[in-house]
């Protein structure tokens, strides 16, 4: 059991044949240090998802297939200073966190008869009674985004999950979408209002041609002007195009804004390099 997904297909439905699909992670755990390294993110970047955490801001990474959300998650996840009551919800346990007080809940499927499935749902609503200080949710996928926004919106800051979304906006609209999917009948404005409040920072990762991952985009949500939830680019990765290797090329940058909670941060003596905003 070493936290491999797995899926297999078989005729007629694989026309050429049985086919076994075997997704491996690292058993080691990775740091911030080895995502610069690998050029996922700068150091400046990774200092700043790091107050981020301490300051007990809520969290959604997002990307593609394949982005490399979970390692970033498990990464961000191990801000979390030792002490804090930790719960994590998944489908497939692959977290790896070092927390003394951590938690771990995995969903169940049903049986071959249809039968003894324990869904994401569930499991939130039994979180909220073991009083947790933050909740990470492997993945929302429908309508556990609902419990998940409530969650964070009810005194559970701090919390962090993953969405599979192209962009920042994006993310805003597959969290409209996964919330109408809970089956409660809310009007859209409402929904808007919820994600505004309980969304502080919107990580996105992308996986690129030549297999290299990045963080394109640290975005922070400012707030609502009218019916548009707003939002504000902290750090993003200006694409150049490929080398003559088919290599990636481009730049990490600092907009030059700086979050809208900074004051927050040094009310909560949460020491900020300035210089990590300055615009490049």
């Amino acid at each position: 059991k070493d936290g491999s997904r797995v899926n297999a297909i078989i005729p007629p439905l694989a026309l050429k044949g049985p086919t076994i699909t075997i997704r491996k992670f690292k058993r080691d755990v990775l740091g911030i240090e080895q995502l610069v390294k690998y050029n996922t993110l700068t150091q400046g970047m990774g200092d700043f998802l790091r107050m981020c955490v301490l300051a007990r801001k809520n969290i959604i990474i997002s990307g593609g297939t394949g982005s490399g959300k979970t390692t970033t998650l498990n990464i961000v996840s191990n801000f979390i200073p030792d002490g804090e009551r930790l719960i994590t919800i998944e489908d497939a346990a692959e977290l790896q966190i070092q927390g003394e007080h951590w938690i771990q809940l995995e969903s169940r499927p049903a049986n071959i008869e249809g039968k003894g499935a324990i869904p994401i749902r569930e499991l939130m609503k039994n979180t909220l009674r073991m009083r947790p200080d933050r909740i990470i949710v492997g993945e929302c996928r429908g309508g556990e985004a609902l419990d998940m926004l409530q969650a964070m919106n009810t005194g559970h800051d701090g919390s962090l999950t993953t969405v599979h979304a192209n962009t920042p906006r994006d993310v805003l609209s597959r969290l409209e979408t996964m919330v109408l999917m809970s089956g409660m009948d809310l009007p859209v404005r409402a929904i808007r209002e919820q994600i505004a409040a309980a969304v502080d920072i919107i990580v996105q990762q992308t996986r690129y041609s030549d297999g290299s991952r990045k963080i394109t985009y640290i975005t922070e949500v400012t707030g609502m002007e009218g019916e548009v939830i707003t939002l504000q680019d902290i750090f993003l990765f200006k694409q150049d195009g490929y080398d003559e290797n088919n290599k990636v090329m481009g730049k990490y940058m600092a907009t030059g804004f700086m979050p809208k909670f900074y004051d927050d941060l040094r009310r909560k003596g949460i020491p900020v390099d300035m210089t990590i905003f300055r615009e490049q």
